[in-house]
């Protein structure tokens, strides 16, 4: 590279051509600047795009018909060389223009006027309007004619702003323009810009009618980007087809000639009317009118068209906007309207979203105009649209710290200007920043913002530095705009500003979610409160804690839980620390008490568990997804070791609620699926069934006169346990060391019970109920029979119920040789040779028949019931169970405790479609998970879903379905699932 060459590319100017050029346009002589074109040469280095800037200029000056003169005046006016080469270099969509419409330079110097002065009238004047006439007066343009000067107009404005903004860019002296100015003169310019278009279109229709512009959004707001769409509701007296004609023209011709215009806004959407009359309007609003509309007119301005219309409108919607927040929906309106933020971001731009990302405008856009519905009912000075000036006045009122709303504020204006950056580039709508390999683009998006290298890194290191940590901080203090005022309105932390009255924490509280924000502060208070380690770090984690609670389904509870949870743990040393210092495990921990009474319970007597909540270590498996199989193993060695016969069921109840403890967090946390569930729940029982037996069994002196073998029945033989289950049983026993039969039932009642005795001990942790209630002759029958005993009843007297009961029974504990030979002796009644006749069919169908029809509570919902109800468990098992009893004889793969292998066995056997075996499947499993939720969510067995409220919508979120979404979904879902497995019911169980 040539000397000249060097010294150009420092001033970063790398392209072969450029050294011809700035030589040809007499700014550069040897290989250095000409003597009176230094001047332009580093405004030139210092423009966003050198290279772009130069090619732009050498094409600028050869358009002007008075090239010399243009050249001078960047000789000498350095607040045209500012303007002009950083224009030149940041858009070259206003280069174009700038080209095309060369004499325009003269409206970048320093004599004349400042951006925005007179502007206004320019639009209207360019379509032949009167600036100072009445709203609705015609323009003298009307056509294509009116939309190309129009079109010229603005474009010439929004020229002359955007060279004012970017002046500093290549002359550091010249003022910088604050990015809300800029806003609202862009504001201005589409209000201007909306009224020619009424004028235009009153030209053009004419009529009586009066039409109303409101605009909505950022231009409401004030608030308006480069190149953004404007936001509008139309009012018309009267409503009619030509002032409906009129919007429709006003649409058209400003989106023609400078933006494009939405009127979705609009009541009912893009499917209502496009224009209303004001009782229209506000008949809509009282009666139909969503949490979000409100919101969306909190920046409602009349900017165009029949001034006392628009006045009108305003002033009648102002009072509804104001009361918004205290409707009973306002909640899950606000969170639904956050959810369908998240879902227009493309998984592929989240990282890059400026507007919609995390840590984005929209978040501060969106906390701020909550807290002013919330605190604005009663203090108007909240009651700005536009986003800064809202948050001010919340940093003045005390309802923000004064440096948050500094520090959200510097925030905000950064990401705006970078937005606006990227927009003035090629003036199209975009919120991406570049793309983390497109340097160019970042080192033109970093200059263009006036960000300059540091001396540790480059100028792309400052701009993704920046970036990094605006957004952090966005982030960050959203958690402490809602929720760190809370805190200074029920403690003694020290404060910067006005405190939050308690009337105004609790309106807060109400807004984001607690039904009752009163009891809510009181748990602050009290565990804010004091000058101890632990209250201050609760002062640091609550502002995390409320904001992950708001999200759950009952904050209420979830904060109750909280308290009594951190007072139960006070003096545990390393409690708060962990939920401090692992993320993680706040993060999950109030996901679950928010959502479940179980866990809370548990948690307080298996503090222990908590660890487990963290974030798992690289390489290693969730702890929270333990093997059952090493608890069982761990619980039995555990008791073992105990000699008291109360301290060896005291110690299994204790591991029981510890692992009771960890799946119902894996659950609810959505880390097993519910045959891991069923299978640990099953699993817990069993050992605790085989610890607590050979515990008893220690306590006899000598060897004991009888084999004792535990049987499982139902759910415990399948392995099918929930939560509330108890645990169903057969007692077995067989004589030995010469005793008798009736020794034998004697020794192996006296375990039994003592078994049921000490798991049945009074506990606040889920019962544990050993029913032996499906031996034979039920309750009335022994409780413990020999095996020859029970071969001789089954032979005799076994009905067919109890050859069906017998169709999961499995060995839980004892000895396991009893139970495999008890097993073979029961295998010819559970799995007939010759099947089962139509009688005992029929006999089965109407057992069915009258379980369901008696044992159904009391007003109790069918469709809704999980056990009894249509398609439920009892459904799909006594279906599955009948198919056993008709096939398994000759079948020996239908020899299964489990249902679900039932089915996919009947299914592969051609004894079910494959479709219905699915049908089936799916309605057991969702019913069963259902019934657990319950037990989750209520800490107490059901089998009825909840209809309505916080308890269906706890029951949801348990199930996976998105907390703060419509509950109702879920019971549509379950609905339709169990519908369709109710119909292969009646087909195949009842031959229907």
């Amino acid at each position: 590279m040539t000397r000249t060459g060097t010294s150009l590319a420092r001033l970063g100017l790398t392209e072969s051509w450029a050294e011809g050029t700035v030589t040809s346009l007499g700014w550069w002589a040897g290989d250095r600047p000409a003597e009176d074109a230094a001047p332009i040469m580093w405004a030139l280095a210092r423009s966003p795009d050198p290279d772009l800037a130069l090619r732009s200029a050498e094409r600028l000056l050869q358009a002007v018909p008075d090239r010399a003169d243009l050249d001078a005046a960047l000789r000498t006016d350095a607040v045209l060389r500012g303007r002009l080469l950083a224009l030149l270099g940041g858009s070259t969509a206003l280069a174009d223009h700038l080209v095309t419409h060369p004499d325009r330079w003269h409206r970048l110097t320093a004599d004349a006027p400042p951006p925005g002065d007179g502007a206004c009238a320019a639009l209207l004047r360019a379509v032949g309007a009167d600036p100072d006439a009445d709203g609705m007066a015609p323009a003298a343009l009307t056509g294509a004619e009116a939309v190309d000067a129009l079109r010229t107009a603005y474009r010439d404005e929004v020229l002359v702003l955007a060279a004012a903004d970017l002046g500093a860019v290549s002359e550091p002296d010249l003022p910088v323009l604050d990015v809300a100015d800029v806003a609202a003169q862009l504001a201005a310019l589409a209000d201007a810009a909306l009224q020619a278009a009424v004028a235009v279109a009153a030209a053009e229709i004419g009529g009586g009618g009066r039409l109303a512009v409101i605009a909505m959004g950022k231009c409401g707001g004030r608030e308006l980007n480069y190149v953004s769409d404007v936001d509008v509701v139309f009012v018309a007296e009267p409503a009619d087809q030509q002032t409906t004609r009129m919007a429709a023209r006003v649409l058209r011709v400003a989106g023609d000639a400078c933006f494009q215009v939405d009127a979705n806004l609009r009541p009912e959407g893009r499917h209502g009317e496009l224009v209303r009359t004001l009782d229209g309007h506000v008949s809509y609003y009282r009666r139909w009118a969503k949490t979000w509309e409100f919101q969306a007119l909190l920046k409602a301005r009349p900017v165009a068209g029949d001034a006392e219309l628009g006045a009108a409108y305003a002033d009648a919607v102002a009072p509804l906007v104001w009361n918004a927040a205290g409707r009973d929906d306002f909640v899950a309106d606000v969170q639904a309207m956050r959810r369908r933020v998240e879902e227009h971001i493309r998984p592929d731009h989240a990282e890059r979203e400026l507007k919609l990302g995390v840590g984005g405008l929209r978040d501060v856009e969106f906390a701020v105009q909550l807290l002013q519905l919330v605190h604005g009912r009663t203090d108007e000075a909240l009651r700005s649209p536009s986003t800064l000036e809202a948050l001010a006045a919340l940093a003045g009122g005390g309802y923000v710290a004064r440096e948050d709303g500094a520090n959200l504020a510097a925030s905000y204006r950064f990401l705006r200007l970078l937005e606006h950056r990227l927009q003035l580039q090629r003036m199209r709508r975009t919120h991406l920043m570049p793309a983390a390999d497109d340097l160019d683009a970042q080192r033109w998006l970093a200059r263009a913002a006036r960000l300059r290298p540091d001396g540790r890194r480059d100028v792309v290191g400052v701009l993704d530095a920046e970036w990094s940590r605006n957004v952090r901080r966005v982030r960050r203090l959203h958690e402490k705009l809602f929720y760190r005022p809370l805190l200074t309105a029920v403690s003694r932390l020290p404060a910067d500003t006005a405190r939050l009255s308690e009337k105004a924490a609790a309106a807060r509280l109400g807004a984001l979610g607690w039904a009752s924000p009163e009891g809510a502060l009181g748990h602050l208070r009290a565990l804010t409160a004091g000058v101890s380690r632990a209250a201050s770090i609760q002062q640091t984690l609550l502002p995390v804690l409320l904001d992950e609670l708001a999200h759950s389904p009952d904050p209420d509870r979830g904060l109750l839980a909280y308290r009594r949870v951190s007072e139960a743990l006070a003096e545990t040393p390393w409690y708060l620390r962990l939920l401090r210092d692992e993320g993680q495990v706040a993060q999950r921990l109030m996901r679950l008490l928010g959502t479940s009474a179980l866990v809370p319970d548990l948690l307080v007597r298996a503090p222990e568990v908590l660890r487990l909540l963290a974030a798992p270590v690289a390489g290693q498996a969730d702890e929270l997804r333990r093997d059952p199989a090493e608890f069982a193993s761990s619980l039995r060695t555990t008791v073992a070791r105990q000699t008291d016969p109360d301290s060896a069921a005291a110690t299994a109840r204790s591991l029981r609620r510890h692992e009771l403890l960890r799946v119902a967090c894996a659950d609810l946390l959505g880390l097993v699926d519910v045959e891991q569930v069923c299978a640990s729940l099953s699993s817990v029982w069993v050992a605790v069934l085989q610890a607590t037996l050979e515990s008893v069994e220690r306590t006899f002196d000598g060897p004991p006169p009888a084999r004792l073998a535990l049987i499982g029945m139902g759910r415990l033989g399948g392995a099918e346990l929930g939560y509330g289950s108890d645990a169903d049983v057969l007692f077995v026993c067989e004589p030995v060391h010469g005793a008798d039969d009736q020794e034998a039932v004697r020794y192996a009642t006296t375990v039994a019970e003592t078994v049921r005795r000490r798991l049945a001990a009074p506990s606040p942790d889920p019962a544990l109920v050993v029913d032996a209630d499906l031996r034979p002759e039920g309750r009335s029958g022994p409780l413990v029979r020999t095996l020859e005993s029970y071969r001789a009843y089954y032979a005799r007297w076994s009905e067919p119920w109890e050859a069906q009961a017998v169709l999961r029974a499995s060995t839980v504990a004892g000895d396991a040789d009893l139970g495999r030979r008890f097993l073979e002796m029961i295998d010819p009644i559970r799995y007939p040779a010759s099947g089962i006749d139509t009688a005992t069919v029929t006999e089965i169908r109407r057992i069915k028949a009258r379980v369901d029809e008696e044992r159904l509570p009391r007003g109790a919902d069918r469709s809704t019931h999980t056990k009894l109800g249509h398609g439920g468990l009892a459904d799909v098992e006594w279906t599955v169970q009948l198919l056993q009893l008709q096939h398994a004889g000759e079948r020996p793969e239908l020899r299964t405790t489990s249902t679900l292998e039932g089915l996919q066995e009947a299914a592969a056997a051609g004894l079910l479609r494959a479709e219905d075996a699915d049908e089936l499947a799916a309605g057991w499993r969702l019913a069963t998970r259902a019934r657990n939720a319950v037990m989750l969510v209520k800490g107490k067995p059901g089998d009825q879903l909840p209809r309505s409220g916080r308890e269906l919508a706890a029951v949801a979120s348990a199930l996976g379905y998105p907390p703060g979404g419509d509950p109702g979904v879920f019971l549509d879902d379950y609905r339709r699932t169990t519908r369709r497995a109710r119909a292969v019911v009646e087909r195949v169980f009842y031959g229907w």
